[in-house]
């Protein structure tokens, strides 16, 4: 069932904003100060730490410093550059309409963003997190055709087959690490919007960082709540790409049958 609605543990309930005729949201004030905190910090942190392709991406979109984008921009480039687009949803959808819009090649926004008492960590992905975090990687083709597979993949599968592609998704799209320049560096949008897991991710001798295996990604629990302790790192961007080429479904059923690892939490 679709929910309209998203609460946190600071007891704040977001409500997506609505879009107008013309396609434009209404931002206030305040929602733009936080854009402007938000955006000025993060671009401190990405740097030296997000891939190439990332920032590539970043000086495609010129995403504005002092205000909200709206997404009839963003879509101008991901038209041109892949064929995407953001569409805007509830703050919460099904997993149907999530895998029916990465099909199509639409990609879910949630047009609410963060109050200043979350600033620092949000389990729900606001507007910040999808459009930082994410659109850069929609610019890069290999990216985005996985995207667009997963989609397809998601449309097709059952309820549990689900569960471990969930997986597949966690530690590439949020939480992916690649090998580049001779050090890590973050592809996965749910590290390149948070200051805190950017550095932990590639610099912090804590978490466990291997190389990426879809079957073992599928086999690793994780957890929206705290600072990852594993990631699964590529070697080149084609690398994902390539696995559009794997049968997905015959290797869920591997994972199936080898089982779950055992979590790992710091």
């Amino acid at each position: 069932m679709q929910k309209n609605q998203s609460s946190n543990p600071t007891g704040h309930c977001y409500v997506s904003k609505p879009v107008d005729r013309n396609g434009v949201i209404t931002w206030t004030e305040e929602e733009n100060a936080i854009w402007r905190h938000l955006i000025t910090r993060q671009l401190h942190c990405v740097q030296g730490k997000a891939c190439d392709e990332y920032l590539a991406g970043l000086a495609e979109l010129d995403l504005p410093r002092d205000h909200i984008p709206q997404l009839k921009e963003i879509n101008r480039v991901l038209l041109d550059t892949t064929g995407w687009q953001c569409v805007a949803v509830p703050a919460l959808i099904s997993f149907d309409h999530f895998f029916s819009l990465l099909a199509r090649k639409q990609f879910p926004v949630a047009t609410f963003i963060r109050t200043k008492a979350d600033i620092d960590y949000l389990q729900e992905p606001d507007f910040f997190h999808e459009v930082f975090g994410h659109c850069a990687m929609l610019t890069n083709p290999y990216f985005a055709q996985f995207t667009h597979f997963y989609g397809k993949l998601g449309v097709k599968a059952t309820h549990e087959e689900r569960v471990y592609l969930a997986r597949l998704y966690w530690f590439t799209v949020e939480f992916g690490l690649l090998n580049q320049n001779g050090k890590y560096q973050v592809y996965g949008g749910g590290i390149l919007s948070s200051p805190q897991e950017t550095h932990y991710a590639t610099v912090s001798t804590i978490p466990q960082r291997v190389d990426f295996d879809p079957i073992e990604v599928m086999r690793t629990p994780y957890r929206i709540d705290i600072l990852q302790p594993k990631y699964f790192v590529l070697q080149s961007m084609e690398q994902l790409y390539q696995v559009t080429n794997q049968d997905i479904f015959g290797l869920v059923a591997e994972a199936q049958r080898k089982g779950l690892r055992a979590a790992i939490y710091s």
